[in-house]
C-alpha cells in the first residue's frame, strides 16, 4: 500500500500524496487506504477521506466516507491512524451517492466513528 510523502517541516500535503496513503486501524493493522478526499465546495475543508478496501475485511462495499477529523497523520507510520474498528466499518451508516446531500446521514455517520462535524468548526 501506498505511504504519504514525508516533509517534516511543511504543513501541507498535496492530495496526489495522500492517494494510497496507508490507514492504521484501532487494532494497530492497516485497515485499507485512502482513496480520494470529499472537500467542502464553499470553506475548502476536506470533509471525508474515502477508503478503499480492495475487497478485504468481509465488507459489503468497497469504499467507505470516513470523516476525515476521524484521521490523524503519523509520519513514523507514513500512514492516517484512527480508532476505527473493523466492526464499526462494517456497521456504518448505509451510504449511497444521495447521502452526499443528507446532512442526518452525516450525523449518524459521525456520531458512528465519534468524529467532530466538520461542519461545525
Amino acid at each position: 500500500m501506498g505511504r504519504a510523502t514525508a516533509h517534516p517541516d511543511h504543513r501541507l500535503i498535496s492530495s496526489e500524496d495522500v492517494h494510497g496513503t496507508d490507514v492504521i486501524g484501532a487494532a494497530e493493522d492497516v485497515i485499507g487506504e485512502i482513496d480520494h478526499l470529499l472537500i467542502e465546495k464553499m470553506s475548502g475543508r476536506v470533509a471525508y477521506a474515502v477508503m478503499s478496501f480492495g475487497g478485504i475485511l468481509g465488507l459489503a462495499h468497497s469504499h467507505y466516507p470516513i470523516p476525515w477529523t476521524a484521521l490523524k497523520y503519523d509520519a513514523k507510520a507514513g500512514g492516517y491512524r484512527t480508532g476505527i474498528t473493523v466492526e464499526q466499518l462494517r456497521n456504518a451508516p448505509e451510504f449511497s451517492d444521495d447521502s452526499w446531500t443528507d446532512r442526518a446521514w452525516e450525523v449518524r455517520t459521525h456520531e458512528h466513528y465519534d468524529a467532530p462535524a466538520y461542519w461545525g468548526r
